[in-house]
C-alpha cells in the first residue's frame, strides 16, 4: 500500500514514521508512506499557500490551486482520495478495515480556517477522527494512517488483529499477566484453569458485558449472533434487577 500524506508540516511525521509497527511495517516494503510539503506546490513567490476568504471573515484559508495541482500529479484510478476535517464522516474500525483494502490513500491536512472548498470536487472522502477541531490535519493522518498499515497483511500477527477492541464490533475482553495475585487483586482462576473452551466463553461473554457498561451506543452498530444475543439479553436483565 502506498499513502501520501499531503502537509505544510512534513517534519512533524519523523518520529511516527520511524516508531514501532509503522517504521517496521515501512521496513519489510508493506506500506509506503510519503509525505508532500504543499508549499512545493504554491503559485506564490515566497510559497505562501494561504489567503484571506472572500466574502470577509476571520483568519486565512488555505488556496484552491495547489491542493488541485498535488492531487492530479498524485491521484490514479486506484486511489482514495480523502480530506481531513471536522465536518468529515465519523473515521471508526469498520472503515479502517475498508481503507486497508486499497492500494492507495492521498491524505490531504488542511490548516488555518480550512481549506477552499473547490477541494471537495477532487476528493472521494472527507473524513473526522472526532467531533472536536484540531490545528491541523497531521495528527489525524498518522490516527488513520496507523490504524490502516497494523490491519496490512503480515504487520502484525493475524490473531492479535481480530481480537482488537472494535474489530468485530465488540470492546476487547479483560486480559492479565503475572503475577497471579499482588497486594489481594487476583486473576480470575478461570483464566489459570487451562480449559480453552471455557475460557473462550468467558472472554465472549466479557466482551459483551464490556461494551454494554462502557459503550452501550456500539451494540445498535453490531450484527449479534444468536449466541450474542443471548449473552447480551442475560447482561441487560443483571443490570436491570440490579438497579430494583
Amino acid at each position: 500500500m502506498i499513502i501520501d500524506i499531503v502537509t505544510i508540516f512534513p517534519e512533524f511525521f519523523d518520529t511516527f514514521l520511524s516508531t514501532s509497527i509503522i517504521k517496521r511495517a515501512i521496513t519489510q516494503q508493506q506500506v509506503n508512506i510519503r509525505l508532500h510539503q504543499i508549499r512545493d506546490y504554491s503559485h506564490h513567490k515566497h510559497h505562501n499557500i494561504d489567503d484571506t476568504p472572500y466574502g470577509g471573515g476571520v483568519g486565512m484559508l488555505m488556496t484552491f490551486p495547489p491542493f488541485y495541482d498535488v492531487i492530479m500529479k498524485l491521484k490514479t484510478e486506484k486511489s482514495i482520495v480523502i480530506y481531513l476535517s471536522p465536518q468529515g464522516k465519523l473515521f471508526n474500525q469498520k472503515m479502517a478495515k475498508k481503507l486497508a483494502q486499497s492500494d492507495h490513500l492521498v491524505l490531504l491536512c488542511g490548516h488555518y480556517e480550512g481549506v477552499d472548498a473547490r477541494i471537495e470536487a477532487l476528493i472521494d472522502m472527507e473524513v473526522s477522527i472526532g467531533d472536536y477541531v484540531l490545528t491541523g490535519g497531521e495528527i489525524p493522518a498518522m490516527i488513520i494512517s496507523d490504524a490502516v498499515t497494523r490491519l496490512l497483511p503480515d504487520v502484525i500477527h493475524e490473531d492479535s488483529a481480530e481480537e482488537d477492541s472494535l474489530q468485530n464490533g465488540w470492546l476487547k475482553f479483560p486480559q492479565y499477566t503475572k503475577p497471579e495475585t499482588y497486594k489481594g487483586h487476583n486473576v480470575p482462576e478461570l483464566l489459570l484453569s487451562g480449559h480453552h473452551q471455557k475460557i473462550a466463553d468467558w472472554r465472549k461473554e466479557q466482551q459483551i458485558r464490556t461494551t454494554f457498561n462502557k459503550r452501550r451506543d456500539l451494540i445498535k452498530g453490531i450484527k449479534m449472533t444468536k449466541e450474542e444475543q443471548i449473552i447480551l439479553d442475560k447482561v441487560k436483565n443483571e443490570s436491570k434487577n440490579s438497579k430494583d
